[in-house]
């Protein structure tokens, strides 16, 4: 069962526009995107889905209009205001690549404790949840394989598991399963829906795959490629 809190939606945009040059990638988007939801985020490449989401992150300021994360407590904040609340799972993983594993998954706690607390490691707890969340997409066995030594599919997965651990209220995902087969795409979306539906938190997903979104979204923001800022919100009816 999902969390109980304040009738209020956890992502909400009003009038939001991005320009590129002479282009707009969006423009005029309204949201109202409830706590729990898992948004599939669609349209060709070049479209915008990429900057739209570095835009909810806080990364870039849009072009118009503006974006308000809501708590639980129904307190808003803008995009990138409260450190740790938004995961961010972008297209070239931004790993270290001489450390392991296991250590890049962690740094997806560096928000939680001080600085000096980390510098002789992280506590037990950590490890072992970093552990099992790297067991759990196929990685224990490589846990302390350094990222440079890996494929791009585990790297990918190292990246996703950073993103897990670090318990985020918003999870932005930037093709999250281009690298990997159809196994672990199902694993994978299967887990952050589940972080949907079962712990309240929110899913922004980039999917190119339309079985994919049928399966696993609640809603689907589709780009329009034509360079005039179009958008369409659909929502999805699961059996």
């Amino acid at each position: 069962m999902k969390p109980a809190v304040v009738d209020l939606p956890h992502v909400a945009a009003r009038g939001l526009g991005l320009k590129r040059g002479d282009r707009w990638l969006f423009r005029s988007l309204d949201l109202n995107v409830p706590r729990g939801t898992f948004v599939a985020v669609v349209g060709p490449s070049g479209v915008g889905k990429s900057s739209f989401l570095t835009c909810l992150a806080g990364l870039i300021p849009p072009t118009e209009g503006e974006v308000r994360l809501h708590d639980r407590a129904g307190v808003g904040h803008a995009p990138g205001a409260v450190r740790g609340t938004t995961g961010v799972m972008f297209q070239n993983n931004l790993l270290v690549p001489t450390s392991s594993l296991l250590a890049n998954v962690l740094c997806g706690r560096l928000g939680r404790h001080p600085w000096w607390r980390t510098l002789a490691g992280f506590p037990r707890t950590d490890r072992e949840e970093a552990y099992r969340i790297l067991c759990d997409l196929g990685l224990g066995t490589k846990v302390n394989r350094w990222a440079c030594e890996t494929s791009g599919g585990e790297q990918q997965r190292t990246a996703i598991a950073r993103a897990l651990l670090q318990k985020p209220e918003l999870y932005l995902a930037d093709e999250p399963v281009s690298n990997l087969d159809a196994y672990l795409t199902g694993r994978v979306l299967g887990i952050l829906r589940q972080e949907a539906a079962q712990q309240g938190r929110t899913v922004f997903c980039v999917l190119h795959n339309a079985e994919l979104v049928e399966r696993f979204a609640d809603w689907v923001l589709s780009f329009d490629p034509s360079g005039e800022g179009a958008w369409k919100l659909r929502k999805l009816t699961h059996a």
